[in-house]
């Protein structure tokens, strides 16, 4: 039986739930002032399609100014190369024949695929699989900050570089970090230091992509950079508005639950377990915000159901039956978790879209 998706028109607190839903005027708001503040500051801007795994808010995203996108895994990649979309940029270290071997088939009708590489591994798994009649453009992933991936010092880029370069199917195409939030002067000294040496050695450095939504309005303080990533901005989230990269009028994702039980005054049970709300924490104490109900606090997730603590709420409590929005703590996370997004305009169904890219984790 097939499932009786909202039509348009239809109004959101009459839709099934769990279920998230994007607020249309909010997030083409949030399109536009991301896009006209790279604009003003002379940067590329390559939106990561990791938040909303939809072909047409990628294509917003282009039509707004965006030069590419930014792809998290190789499947995701060819979700969105199969959607017709030509610069494509993967920011993981890419390993394995069986990996390589789809690679090449996407650097075959890609025209503006880039990789990234942190060790000679890498680099060598790549070099051994193309040739220079179809080369791979490859970015050096440097570490300034963020204690996860990327070579660890300026020397240890020119080196890698020095490799990519010298291998005849692979293009050297940049240097790329995915910082710590606030962490703008330890990428200027970062770029700037490897930019010297890179240009010491004679080997140009056309892209220099730095990223992040937490720093996405601090990304002019980078001057070495050409190009800013982000994907969180598109629909916001609460770490987001927590960090001050948006306001509470820019939460363009809400998650709409029921509740199912009020097993005890101070207690009540939504819909809207670990399946529906993601369980990252990200610093936070719970599981998501309940904007209406001040005080309340979702203090653990099952699969199926979400426990929030009423007992520090001061307005009225909710009732069996009722229904609540949650500003989820991670955004990216929650649009993995469901097959169909539904957007909205003031409460009304504009759209249901399948998610081009979900589960894309290989």
């Amino acid at each position: 039986m097939t499932f009786p998706w909202p039509a348009p028109g239809t109004p959101i607190d009459a839709i099934p739930t769990p279920m998230p839903v994007i607020d249309e005027d909010r997030m083409e708001a949030n399109i536009a002032r991301a896009q006209a503040y790279m604009d003003r500051n002379g940067l590329k801007f390559r939106p990561h399609i990791k938040t909303h795994k939809l072909a047409s808010v990628a294509g917003a995203q282009i039509k707004a100014g965006a030069t590419g996108l930014n792809c998290q895994k190789l499947t995701e990649a060819e979700a969105f190369a199969d959607a017709g979309f030509d610069d494509i940029l993967i920011t993981y270290n890419l390993l394995g024949s069986d990996r390589v071997v789809r690679l090449k088939a996407l650097n075959d009708r890609v025209a503006g695929l880039r990789v990234v590489a942190d060790s000679v591994a890498t680099v060598q798994g790549l070099a051994a699989s193309f040739t220079k009649d179809r080369p791979l453009t490859v970015l050096v992933e440097c570490d300034t900050g963020g204690g996860r991936v990327g070579v660890q010092t300026p020397e240890a880029a020119l080196d890698l570089a020095r490799q990519i370069a010298d291998a005849p199917g692979l293009r050297f195409g940049g240097l790329l970090t995915y910082p710590a939030p606030g962490g703008a002067v330890r990428v200027e000294a970062f770029l700037s230091a490897a930019l010297a040496l890179l240009a010491g050695a004679d080997i140009p450095c056309p892209v220099r992509s730095n990223g992040g939504t937490p720093d996405i309005w601090r990304a002019h303080l980078v001057p070495s950079a050409t190009e800013h990533r982000a994907g969180t901005y598109v629909y916001n989230d609460r770490a987001m508005l927590r960090a001050g990269a948006c306001g509470p009028g820019d939460l363009a994702m809400q998650v709409l639950a029921t509740v199912v039980s009020r097993p005890t005054p101070a207690r009540a049970v939504l819909d809207s377990g670990s399946k529906a709300l993601t369980s990252d924490l990200l610093g936070f104490s719970d599981y998501g915000l309940i904007e209406a109900l001040p005080g309340a606090r979702i203090t653990s997730l099952s699969e199926e159901h979400a426990v929030v603590d009423l007992s520090a709420c001061t307005g009225p409590l909710p009732q069996v039956g009722d229904r609540v929005a949650i500003i989820p703590n991670h955004t990216c996370v929650v649009s993995n978790l469901f097959d169909r997004m539904v957007f909205h305009r003031q409460g009304r169904v504009t759209r249901v879209e399948p998610l081009i890219a979900r589960g894309t984790v290989w």
